[in-house]
C-alpha cells in the first residue's frame, strides 16, 4: 500500500500567480510558511519555519488567485510532487518539490493573527502569540440532559 498526502496550514509569502496552460486549466502557485514550535532540551522555547512550494489547478486556481494574498491563513490538502528540468542557461538539472493541493480551504480573516483572528471565545479582541492554541473553555455548572432540546 502506498501513501502520498500532505495536509498544511500556514500563511501565504506572497501573493499567488494565476497562470493558464496551453490547454486554458488555470494554474495558481504560491508559497506557504508553516510554523513549528518546540522546547529544548534545556527547557528554551524554539521555533522554526518551513517553506512549502504549492500548486492549484482549475476552478480552485482562479478562487485562491481571487481571495487570498500575501499574509493570507490557509489549509491545503494535497499530495507531493518532484518536478526535474534542464536548466536553459547552464545546462544542469534542476528540481523543485511542491504540494499539488486536491482541495484548500481559507483561513480566518487577518491570516497573520495567530490562527483564531485574534478573537478569544467571548469575541473580544486579545493578543495571541504565535504558535499558541485557544483552550476549549466548558460552561462551570452541570448539564442536565433533559435541558438538551433533541
Amino acid at each position: 500500500m502506498y501513501l502520498n498526502k500532505a495536509i498544511l496550514i500556514g500563511n501565504l509569502t506572497r501573493d499567488p500567480e494565476l497562470r493558464s496552460l496551453p490547454s486554458g486549466i488555470k494554474v495558481c502557485t504560491f508559497s506557504l510558511a508553516t510554523n513549528r514550535v518546540w522546547k529544548d532540551k534545556s527547557g528554551a522555547r524554539q521555533e522554526a519555519t518551513d517553506y512549502h512550494n504549492v500548486v492549484v489547478f482549475g476552478r480552485q486556481a482562479e478562487t485562491v488567485a481571487q481571495y487570498m494574498k500575501k499574509g493570507s491563513s490557509i489549509l491545503v490538502e494535497g499530495r507531493m510532487q518532484t518536478r526535474s528540468w534542464d536548466d536553459k542557461t547552464s545546462g544542469e538539472k534542476k528540481y523543485r518539490t511542491e504540494v499539488v493541493a486536491d482541495r484548500t480551504q481559507f483561513g480566518p480573516k487577518g491570516g497573520n493573527t495567530g490562527g483564531n483572528g485574534g478573537t478569544n471565545s467571548v469575541g473580544s479582541k486579545a493578543p495571541v502569540s504565535e504558535g499558541e492554541v485557544d483552550a476549549i473553555e466548558y460552561p462551570e455548572e452541570d448539564i442536565n440532559s433533559e435541558d438538551i432540546p433533541f
